[in-house]
């Protein structure tokens, strides 16, 4: 969907809105890594495909994207070449408003030093932002249209079939009423809608685009489904996620960490994590610091509006008695770090970015020559960033490589289950360091 994409390598876009968190840490040559762009970025691109009526050539598209060039007052949106789009309509997704825009050419859109590469055989919706991104901080958008694309939506006979290669990494494609999935080329979550469509949802991982492929016959009930329950897995050896937890969707879920090790005598680990509240009533965040970990220097910033938070440490006791609602029961015994915050209005959602160090000698240590990360990660999209001066000998869960523009290596460990990823690092000093 989108033609100035980053590939793998948006691990850049990731964390170009956190340059304000430099003091969030220790200062050191392995500390969090803020990256600049000049021109369009972009970060946490999310797309629904709800597949309308089968012989109508049609779909109603939501794409979810987050603009992350500091002071861009503009966003601009790729028409895929050989769809036709209708039906447009552009909200800020932090105030809950709707934006203005128009459709350009790609001539046009080159005008603005935010794209210099834009394709002038394409054209695009071009967004005023409510504000002008403001440094540390980025804006989230929900552009929403309509495709008629007769090569990517047909009937073959009496089966249904949307193909399409899907340039953005996380995606929901949504059957029509009374389809079932008879054929699919991408791993994908299969799940229900609250009315009873048939939905397939997934992650992708790898560089460029996912060779998606659903074909659909008409032959499912059109049924709600039942509510999640709080049961748990039987399976041993112990018990598992409820089943609510268990059928989340994955690819949707909003929660992001990257870790940036430390030299491995430190025993330690700069993080950010990023979070999106979305409750009414809720005036705070808590994070539960793991058993076995340490933190410090905490803090906190409103991505939506660049203004940095107050972040407190303190035990479970004491939220308790701060009365700050976090919308969920922290454990007795647990040490939080809390960012107290506005209470939202109806309709708003608000984007918080937390950064901490960690001491943890359980999961990070120097084994004779041997830097060893030893850590579960539970989120869908999870990093590791390895000290400077240090190459990646094991890995025992897959992951995707990159390297940051100081040589350091980043490994990405996205996770498409419900259970969390049991992560085994180690790795080695480079020769020449």
């Amino acid at each position: 969907m989108s033609g100035h994409l980053l590939g793998r390598a948006a691990f850049l876009a990731l964390a170009t809105s956190f340059l304000g968190l430099a003091r969030a840490g220790p200062a050191g040559h392995d500390g969090l890594y803020f990256p600049t762009a000049v021109t369009q970025s972009e970060a946490d691109e999310y797309t629904r495909y709800e597949l309308l009526a089968p012989g109508s050539a049609s779909f109603r598209i939501t794409y979810e994207v987050t603009a992350t060039t500091a002071g861009a007052k503009f966003f601009y949106n790729p028409i895929r070449k050989g769809s036709i789009a209708s039906d447009e309509s552009v909200y800020d997704v932090h105030l809950g408003t709707p934006l203005s825009f128009e459709v350009v050419s790609g001539a046009a859109a080159r005008q603005d030093p935010l794209m210099p590469d834009a394709d002038p055989a394409t054209d695009y919706i071009h967004i005023t932002l409510a504000t002008p991104v403001p440094e540390r901080s980025q804006a989230r958008l929900l552009i929403m249209k309509t495709y008629k694309d007769p090569k990517s939506y047909y009937l073959d006979g009496k089966t249904l079939v949307f193909d399409r290669p899907l340039g953005i990494q996380r995606n929901k494609i949504v059957l029509p009423p009374g389809y079932e999935v008879v054929g699919l080329t991408v791993p994908a979550q299969i799940r229900t809608e609250p009315d009873g469509r048939i939905a397939v949802s997934f992650l992708h991982a790898g560089a460029g685009e996912a060779p998606f492929r659903v074909r659909a016959a008409k032959d499912a009930q059109i049924a709600a489904p039942r509510p999640f329950t709080t049961q748990r897995s039987w399976e041993s050896p112990f018990e598992g996620g409820t089943e609510e937890e268990r059928l989340a969707e994955r690819a949707h879920q909003d929660r992001e960490i990257v870790y940036f090790l430390q030299q491995p005598e430190t025993q330690s680990f700069s993080l950010y994590h990023d979070y999106t509240e979305t409750r009414a009533g809720v005036n705070g965040y808590a994070n539960v610091v793991r058993s076995g970990s340490v933190a410090s220097h905490p803090s906190a910033i409103n991505l939506d509006t660049g203004e940095t938070l107050e972040a407190r440490s303190m035990s479970a006791a004491q939220l308790a008695a701060s009365k700050i609602n976090t919308g969920e029961t922290v454990p007795v015994a647990a040490s939080v770090v809390v960012i107290p915050f506005k209470p939202l209005g109806k309709g708003q959602t608000l984007r918080l970015r937390i950064a901490e160090t960690y001491t943890a000698p359980v999961s990070y240590r120097l084994e004779g020559e041997e830097l060893v990360f030893d850590r579960s990660l539970g989120r869908p999209r999870n990093a590791v960033v390895l000290p400077s001066g240090w190459y990646c000998a094991f890995s025992s869960a897959p992951a995707t490589v990159g390297q940051l523009p100081d040589g350091r290596v980043r490994l990405d460990y996205w996770d498409d289950r419900p259970e969390a990823v049991e992560v085994l690092l180690k790795a080695r000093r480079r020769t020449g360091d």
